[in-house]
């Protein structure tokens, strides 16, 4: 393997350690949905949820799997390094160029945007993960119009860890969808767009037999809405891949008022780089930006003009309110971004190496380069030091041992589904209770968000609510167990644990256990479609992977100019002998063949 080839592994690594270096420490970065436990248990639901919407199915029975041979500090931190890791490095081998420094401008471009920040401190690196799989699918895509050996199973492949989650599985969907549009063969778009579909069946499945019901509350509309965060307003914020709805997970940099100057310079190179794009991709270019345009009107769709309508769909429409929170849809929004911010700036350094020299070329992709950091410094260890390691406490475990002898039920209180703790540096984070204990866990899926709360769809959750909010008892409610997790100004009523006996209490956690509690019922058979739904997910991926290695090419991605279909065909740079003599030598090496380089 050349040296050069290997540049783009090494700035994918270096962007990987620089981001993630808080976590050479030991212990777990627990923020928000961002849940790891020294072993998470596979229950029932969390693949087939009785009373809540499958947000993380297939999600966290993958991650229960992978707990059996890998310890949860350990998974955790292979995660999110697969995640920054994976992003720059696709990105790189996307860029349609075949010079090395361009590559580096794209990988730097994607894997350090507000986006991937703001959802780091979010916890949502169930979503970071389709972030991470796009520029492969995209790759695969391509090559599947071009007619490439083992594109199809490669592109299953690459959507596999975005239908993870509901909307990543969306999105890959989408972009299976947009790309292979117009194709001349339409029994490889149905067979492509079919697996990807299979590859979303564990969460569909799941919403279907689930007993939580479809709709949701329109209240989270505005609750999610992307938001402004500087003076620039949602839209602009938006435009720079940022805006989400929490302002608690919103890099520090990003209400500088010189941020919209610098989304605005940045958008002006990309603005010239699609030019240059639709050359070298003529209809990819198009397809890309077709896609990144609804992306970028889901994500600002909570926000006047379009709010009413949203929250209409939201109120009466199953499965609308998936779009409340539309900035986390801006993931093809930023992989055109990063594609044609980094043609763009090798349309620069070309035009102004021929004019001056090749140093000056080289001068602007460096620039360029560190443009991203320049805005987003703050993305740097941990977004700015926020995502740091902490230890459970061991109550958690004695807990867990308790429950594990005589399992049942969990209530767990406060019944507050996200809440910050003292031994996690008072970070707000989801309830660890359902991952770390081997047993069911009813807890409150209502979320506040500011002065709004936006009501859940668990029928149970609401019943504990009103029996709490009506100061009884909640031993009628049947569960085996009430787990109260002691926070200071996070009392639980005495009234509300009348009729329980105590277990065991520790500092931060107590354990009560309910005598009357209802025995456990058979696993009800709406449960067994959803797991039928997962086994054929799991049969495409490896039926997929066995194609590939079948295949005499096994990489992911290489830059091919072999001829393809009519107005589909994706060069990595055009071949051309008009090229004036001091730009000629910037293509070059783009003109060789790969078997050549």
């Amino acid at each position: 393997m050349r040296l050069r080839a290997l540049v783009p592994h090494a700035t994918a690594a270096v962007i990987t350690m620089v981001v993630l270096a808080p976590l050479a420490a030991p212990g777990y970065v627990l923020r928000y949905d961002m849940v790891f436990v020294p072993r998470q248990r596979l229950t029932w639901e969390m693949v087939a949820p009785a009373d809540a919407l499958p947000r993380a199915v297939p999600l966290d029975a993958l991650v229960s799997v992978a707990n059996l041979a890998v310890p949860g500090w350990l998974l955790q931190r292979l995660a999110l390094a697969a995640i920054v890791y994976l992003a720059a490095l696709g990105m790189a081998r996307l860029v349609p160029s075949g010079r090395t420094l361009p590559k580096v401008v794209g990988a730097v471009a994607y894997a350090w945007t507000p986006f991937l920040a703001e959802r780091l401190l979010l916890g949502q690196w169930g979503l970071l993960l389709a972030y991470a799989a796009l520029p492969w699918l995209v790759a695969a895509a391509r090559d599947l119009r071009a007619g490439r050996p083992g594109a199809l199973a490669r592109l299953v492949l690459a959507a596999a860890p975005a239908a993870v989650t509901p909307t990543g599985g969306l999105i890959a969907l989408a972009t299976v969808v947009v790309l292979l549009a117009a194709t001349t063969d339409l029994a490889r778009q149905a067979v492509a767009a079919g697996a990807v579909a299979a590859l979303c069946l564990p969460w569909v499945v799941a919403a279907l037999t689930s007993t939580a019901g479809g709709r949701s509350d329109p209240a989270g509309v505005d609750a999610f809405a992307a938001r402004a965060e500087n003076w620039s307003g949602a839209w602009g914020a938006a435009a720079g891949t940022g805006g989400i709805w929490n302002a608690q997970t919103v890099p520090a940099s990003r209400a500088s008022a010189l941020v919209p100057l610098a989304t605005l310079a940045l958008l002006a190179v990309c603005a010239t780089g699609f030019v240059e794009l639709r050359r070298r991709w003529p209809g990819g270019a198009v397809r890309l930006a077709v896609l990144a345009a609804g992306a970028l009107l889901l994500a600002v769709a909570g926000t006047p003009p379009a709010a009413p309508v949203l929250r209409w769909l939201v109120a009466n429409v199953a499965g609308a309110g998936l779009l409340r929170d539309g900035q986390k849809f801006l993931i093809p929004y930023a992989l055109l971004m990063a594609v044609t911010f980094s043609v763009g700036a090798e349309v620069l350094a070309r035009w102004l190496s021929g004019r001056l020299d090749r140093t000056a070329g080289r001068v602007v992709l460096v620039a360029a380069a560190l443009l991203p950091v320049a805005i987003l410094p703050d993305l740097a260890f941990g977004v700015g030091g926020e995502l740091r390691p902490v230890r459970y406490p061991a109550d958690w475990a004695a807990v867990s041992a308790r429950v594990s002898a005589a399992p049942g039920e969990v209530l767990s209180l406060p019944f507050h589904g996200y809440q910050g703790y003292r031994w996690n540096r008072g970070e707000v984070v989801r309830d660890p209770a359902p991952r770390f204990l081997d047993a069911p866990v009813l807890m409150n899926d209502a979320l506040q968000v500011g002065d709004v709360t936006v009501d859940g769809e668990s029928p149970r959750a609401a019943r504990v609510r009103a029996a709490l909010a009506a100061g009884e008892p909640v031993a009628p409610l049947g569960v085996r167990w009430v787990l109260v997790r002691k926070e200071p100004g996070l009392d639980v009523a005495a009234s509300a644990l009348a009729g329980l006996r105590p277990a065991y209490d520790g500092r931060y956690l107590a354990l009560w256990e309910n005598p009357a509690a209802a025995p456990a019922g058979a696993d009800p058979p709406r449960r067994w479609p959803a797991a039928a739904a997962h086994l054929l997910a799991a049969l495409v991926v490896v039926v997929a992977a066995i194609s590939l290695l079948r295949t005499r090419r096994r990489a992911w991605y290489r830059p091919d100019t072999r001829e393809s279909e009519e107005g589909s065909q994706w060069p990595s740079w055009p071949r051309s002998s008009s090229r004036p003599s001091s730009v000629r030598r910037w293509a070059s090496s783009a003109s060789t063949p790969p078997s050549e380089r």
